[in-house]
């Protein structure tokens, strides 16, 4: 593994922001590598796997934001993580579900394993449950 510079990751990590609300999903080649392993539920292998779900949130929440409120260097430089801030409105089918016009705010905690300085695996938590409960389609959970 070539050593980066914490700063370049933490950089590498607050790109990941901002690629996400540019809505690019090209600009993910800038910092995935072609043999992106992601273990996310949502998306389908590889690199191309992340710009297709990618291109299915946009889809769903055209107006996407994403804020990197934290973005953390391991002390040996191999990984990178970050807790996010998704802001949006479900104004298009979002993961089969069909536009509501609600508005939602999620968070999530992802981390990235990195080489030669570009993400080449990654692990998340979503809080998904939160995010179609806001846009309707789960009920909420019934009170005690």
């Amino acid at each position: 593994m070539t050593t980066t510079d914490s700063t370049d990751l933490t950089r590498l990590g607050h790109a990941f922001a901002e690629i996400m609300s540019s809505h690019d999903v090209s600009r993910l080649d800038e910092i995935k590598a072609p043999h992106y392993v992601n273990h996310n539920a949502f998306a389908e292998p590889g690199l191309e796997g992340s710009k297709k779900v990618l291109g299915a949130i946009i889809a769903g929440v055209p107006d996407l934001k994403v804020t990197a409120e934290d973005v953390f260097v391991s002390a040996d430089g191999s990984r990178v993580v970050g807790r996010y801030r998704y802001e949006g409105t479900h104004t298009g089918n979002l993961l089969g579900y069909p536009a509501t016009g609600k508005p939602f705010l999620m968070h999530s905690i992802d981390i990235w394993r990195v080489e030669d300085g570009k993400f080449v695996e990654h692990w998340d938590e979503l809080n998904t449950l939160d995010v179609f409960i806001q846009i309707g389609a789960v009920p909420p959970p019934r009170q005690p």
